[in-house]
């Protein structure tokens, strides 16, 4: 049984936090940073028992439970996930996400240096300033329009937010295809994440197309990048130039997956990659169950 509680930050601030293992020693805790828009509820797809994990998490502030903070960057994420592991009493951990969220456990492991064992980022963006990068490309129509309308600045983001409309070719039938499976748990944190307003998102999209505060190619930890070839929300040139300018790098593209298909696809290895990692710099504080 997942808890969740408040943490109080700054100011008096908010985080609505997530820990599947409350409490529990022996296992590896990962951190999960959420996509877009979404709650930070850990995705239950990708739970194995049987790897030793404590998923932990939080809502990105501007979602659920989480006091707004207009202006943060994806750099930001360091700082809340060092609050949480604080509060925790987690001094290492792993980290993963999936689209905006793996530029957020990116950002992370840059900062955080080494406190995080490893880091998976699954369909994530490149920095808004990466060199050779054409950024837009292959991005499908509305979610150029949605980020353009984001470099412009928030009133002209606003804006935009107020017409705009889910445009399902976005997503590949494949994308489709998972949604109908257990990718339907998107259901349950998508929807909830805009129940109060698109003010999450709005500050999401702000940061992905400002500075980071951070630089990817930072990042000490062993980093696997996990991207399929047909998306249309994050291209797969995102994934292809992480892999040329980070270090410690491994780029796993799967020709036929899109956005959402890629997590049914390519997963699963992934946080098998995330365990043995974690548990192999850590010195064994993961523990693999029979």
């Amino acid at each position: 049984m997942t808890k969740e509680f408040e943490l109080t930050i700054d100011d008096g601030r908010v985080l609505r936090v997530y820990d599947t293992a409350p409490g529990a020693t022996g296992l590896l805790p990962v951190l999960w940073h959420h996509g877009t828009p979404n709650l930070g509820s850990p995705p239950e797809p990708l739970f194995d028992e049987r790897l030793g994990l404590r998923w932990v998490s939080y809502d990105r502030p501007g979602y659920g439970g989480s006091t707004p903070e207009p202006g943060r960057s994806v750099g930001s994420a360091a700082g809340y996930a060092r609050r949480v592991a604080d509060a925790l009493g987690l001094g290492r951990f792993a980290v993963m996400g999936h689209s905006g969220g793996g530029s957020h456990a990116l950002a992370c492991a840059a900062v955080l240096g080494e406190r995080v064992l490893a880091v998976v980022s699954v369909s994530g963006l490149a920095p808004p300033d990466a060199d050779t990068l054409d950024w837009f490309a292959g991005m499908a129509p509305s979610g150029v329009a949605s980020l353009r309308a984001a470099a412009e600045g928030r009133a002209a983001k606003e804006r935009h937010e107020a017409t705009a409309a889910f445009d399902p070719e976005m997503f590949t039938p494949a994308d489709h295809a998972a949604f109908e499976g257990a990718w339907s748990w998107f259901d349950s944190v998508v929807g909830p994440a805009v129940a109060a307003g698109p003010g999450g998102l709005i500050d999401d999209d702000l940061s992905y197309v400002a500075p980071w505060g951070c630089d990817p190619a930072a990042v000490t930890a062993p980093m696997l990048l996990v991207h399929g070839a047909a998306d249309r929300v994050v291209p797969a040139g995102h994934g292809r130039w992480l892999a040329r300018h980070c270090p410690t790098a491994e780029l796993r593209l799967s020709p036929g997956d899109g956005h959402i298909s890629i997590l049914p696809s390519a997963g699963a290895a992934a946080v098998e990659w995330l365990a043995a990692e974690g548990r192999r710099r850590s010195g064994g504080i993961c523990r693999f169950l029979s």
